[in-house]
Order: C-alpha cells, then sequence, then structure tokens
C-alpha cells in the first residue's frame, strides 16, 4: 500500500511539473502573442529580428518538412533492421547486430551533425543536383540545389531516430508468442507469410508507438539539423533548399536575445510550438495504439486463410 501510495504521488508530481512548465512558458510567451496574435506568430511567413516581427510559419514548416523525411525514411530501415534481427538473422548474430545497432543512438548529435558537414553535403550534392534536374517537373523537387538543406537534415534525423525505433520495435517483436507463429507456420504458411499474418498485426502497436517516439526525437532534435539545415527563415521551395527549424532557431538566437525583450518571448514561443507538437503527437499515437489494439482480433487461422 504505501509503494502504491508512493507511486501514485510520484505520478501527480510529474504532472503538476508539466503542468507548471507549460504554465511557465505561456506566460513568458505572452508578450510576442501581445504583439503578433497566437495565429500571426503561428503562420505569419516573416521572421525578421532586426525589425522585431516574428512569425514562425518558416520554422515550422521546416520543422514539418525535416521530421517526415526522418519518418518516412527512418522508420522503414529501422523496422526491417528489428524483423532482421528478431526473425531472420543467425541467432549468434543477433545480439552482436542489435548492439551495432544501439551504438548509434551513443554518438553525440553535434558528430553526425559535422559528418554531415564535412562528408555527407559533399558526397550527396551530385546525386541532388541529377534528382533536382531530372524530376524537376515534380513538386517540391527541383529547383537550385544549396548544399545544406531540408534532405540532408531530414536524411541525418533519418539515421539518428533508427536506433530508438529499432530497439523499441525488437522489443516488440520478442514478445509475439511463439505459439502464433508455429500456428501460422503449421497451417502451411511460409516464413514470410508468418511475419505478415503473425508477428506484424501482433506487434504493429508498438511500432506505431516506436514511430511515434521517433518523431518526438526528429522534432526535438537541435544541434545536428543546425549544422545542416542552412539556417534560413524562409520556406524553401523544394527538397534541397535551406529551411529552419524551431529547436535551431532557439539555439542559434537565445544567446542574442536580452532578457525580457520580445526576441526572447518569441523563442520562447518557438519552444512553447514544440512542446504543444510534442503533447499532440503523443496523443495521435495513444490514439492510434488503441485503435489498432482493438482492430488485432480474429485467430491466425483465419487470417491465413484469408
Amino acid at each position: 500500500m504505501l509503494i502504491r501510495r508512493a507511486l501514485q504521488f510520484v505520478a501527480v508530481a510529474i504532472l503538476v511539473v508539466i503542468g507548471y512548465f507549460f504554465v511557465q512558458l505561456i506566460a513568458a510567451s505572452l508578450p510576442v502573442f501581445a504583439k503578433m496574435s497566437v495565429v500571426g506568430f503561428v503562420f505569419e511567413n516573416n521572421w525578421d529580428v532586426a525589425h522585431a516581427v516574428f512569425g514562425a510559419l518558416p520554422l515550422v514548416v521546416g520543422t514539418v518538412i525535416t521530421s517526415a523525411i526522418a519518418l518516412v525514411i527512418g522508420v522503414p530501415v529501422a523496422v526491417a533492421a528489428a524483423l532482421f534481427i528478431t526473425e531472420l538473422a543467425p541467432v549468434r548474430m543477433r545480439g552482436v547486430l542489435a548492439l551495432l545497432l544501439d551504438l548509434l543512438a551513443a554518438i553525440p548529435s553535434v558528430i553526425y551533425g559535422l559528418w554531415g558537414v564535412f562528408i555527407l553535403i559533399p558526397t550527396l550534392k551530385p546525386a541532388e543536383e541529377w534528382v533536382a534536374a531530372t524530376f524537376h517537373y515534380v513538386p517540391f523537387i527541383g529547383g537550385t540545389v544549396i548544399g545544406p538543406n531540408y534532405f540532408v537534415a531530414g536524411l541525418i534525423l533519418a539515421i539518428m531516430i533508427v536506433p530508438i525505433v529499432s530497439a523499441i520495435s525488437r522489443e516488440v517483436l520478442a514478445t509475439v508468442p511463439l505459439a502464433e507463429k508455429e500456428a501460422a507456420l503449421a497451417l502451411g504458411a511460409t516464413r514470410w507469410e508468418m511475419i505478415q499474418l503473425a508477428v506484424l498485426p501482433h506487434a504493429r502497436p508498438g511500432i506505431v508507438s516506436a514511430s511515434m517516439l521517433g518523431l518526438g526525437r526528429a522534432i526535438g532534435e537541435t544541434i545536428a539539423v543546425t549544422l545542416v539545415i542552412g539556417n534560413a527563415a524562409v520556406i524553401g521551395g523544394s527538397l534541397f533548399s535551406q529551411g529552419y527549424t524551431l529547436a535551431a532557431v532557439i539555439a542559434n538566437e537565445f544567446g542574442e536575445a536580452g532578457v525580457g525583450t520580445i526576441h526572447a518571448s518569441a523563442l520562447i514561443a518557438a519552444g512553447l510550438i514544440l512542446f504543444v507538437m510534442t503533447l499532440v503527437i503523443n496523443g495521435v499515437a495513444r490514439a492510434v495504439v488503441l485503435q489498432r489494439t482493438q482492430k488485432h482480433s480474429g485467430s491466425i487461422a483465419d487470417r491465413v486463410v484469408a
């Protein structure tokens, strides 16, 4: 009973701290909201510190684009790696492969950023120019290729989220009951069909949760993105244009913003947007997981026959 009450107290204390943090962010953001309004701050396409105009739309767009690229590239790779390690790799290799993958999470983000600046950007630029020239008719692809750009930032974020998504996916895949796998094989399913019919449906809610955690990691990443996105507070017309993100602008400009100024208030408001985006993503993830869990019904025999 004592332990239970202690845990309840800790849970309530965490909620209180988060609520206090949220209220403080709102209070510190009020000066810029009073000047620009909340809608104006979020949707104004002009971040001009010299003229005290703070429209965060280019930063929001940059955050969304780079995070979406990370999700599109990183999640399939991470899930495929988790499937290979848990279902297909020789037993002796599984521990080594998992350890090597997890080591990617131990690399500091500044190292990823420097690697992006000195190796990834010059290496990828010829390929990016070919893609931009060949598929110039595709929206958001053509145009001049700038070294630091959305795509490079998204690619680095994809690499950075692979360890966390893969690690959680491996844990989830390991919980699939052996009886379900054997039942699928006994009913005549091939190994790949067994993965499709028994493993993935059982693990899908967990994989979705892992993907959302990876997305949260991508949205909040700062240093690596700051080094490779170009830090231009404009909405780029191409995947290979320079941009900016909410986290990057906070890291770059907070040292220059005086305490109590409208500039500092705008940067804190940018942090508030990040906070809200994270809450929304976690809420959506919970809803998706709940929906998928409810849909995960029916026997293995039904799925194999279908």
